[in-house]
């Protein structure tokens, strides 16, 4: 456990006396536990782990790795009734503009009737669930053909995903960053996203039935979430970036 935290520590990096003075404990009995010289209580390392802003699914594994029982269920979606509940409204709410929800791994939860935009010409393989959001996005048979701006969304999703490996040391997000960074691109990637003239996000510019569409995207999270399940989920939602997008999606 001392070795994870070590760890985790150095991934924030974070210096002993840094993590010491905020979680309130000594330096030295910090030093002790990430040797393995002194065994830290679960309040402890729940403490630590809250400084660290560590996942609660990484929590979990070092009170595991501590010799604790998990302090934060995971269950099923499926069972949680007034999430779904309110996963829908949010979903049905944005229509016809396109939302989806995906879980950790970029997969798809949910989604709703806008998403069809996006599905239209893709691989039926890249379809076939799981559906990886990040990979039919970026995949040459999926909709990277229709991407005007291929190179500036392909930079913006691989950024945030490089983003998201060193915030979760996830193995398989690494992993499915190495995959998509190896897909084809015939357009630029630019190193520093900078906002062209009168944006103010990254847009995505989507052709669709002989129109490009021009989307802003914003991502939604539960506030405060006690579960390791519902702290992974997000809900991505687009929104048209001129009056011309919005009144293409009003159309039936």
């Amino acid at each position: 456990m001392g070795a994870l935290l070590r760890q985790w520590r150095e991934r924030r990096r974070m210096s002993q006396l840094q993590l010491s003075a905020e979680a309130e404990i000594s330096t030295r009995h910090l030093s002790f536990v990430e040797t393995g010289r002194s065994r830290p209580t679960s309040e402890m390392i729940l403490r630590i782990s809250e400084h660290l802003d560590i996942p609660l699914r990484e929590r979990n594994g070092l009170l595991l790795a501590g010799g604790y029982a998990p302090a934060y269920p995971a269950g099923e979606l499926a069972g949680m009734s007034s999430v779904r509940t309110v996963i829908r409204q949010v979903l049905s709410g944005h229509e016809p503009h396109p939302a989806v929800v995906v879980d950790r791994d970029w997969n798809l939860v949910d989604a709703n009737r806008g998403i069809g935009i996006f599905l239209e010409g893709a691989a039926e393989e890249l379809l076939a669930p799981p559906i990886n959001v990040l990979r039919l996005s970026l995949h040459p048979d999926g909709m990277a053909p229709r991407i005007a701006n291929l190179g500036e969304w392909r930079a913006h999703l691989l950024g945030r995903l490089r983003r998201q490996v060193a915030a979760t040391a996830d193995p398989a997000l690494d992993r499915l960053h190495r995959e998509l960074a190896g897909y084809p691109c015939d357009q630029p990637e630019p190193e520093v996203e900078l906002p062209g003239a009168g944006e103010v996000a990254v847009p995505l510019r989507y052709r669709h039935q002989g129109r490009e569409l021009a989307l802003i995207s914003m991502t939604a999270v539960f506030g405060t979430p006690l579960d390791v399940t519902l702290a992974e989920l997000a809900i991505e939602s687009f929104f048209p970036a001129d009056a011309a997008t919005a009144e293409a999606l009003r159309q039936p």
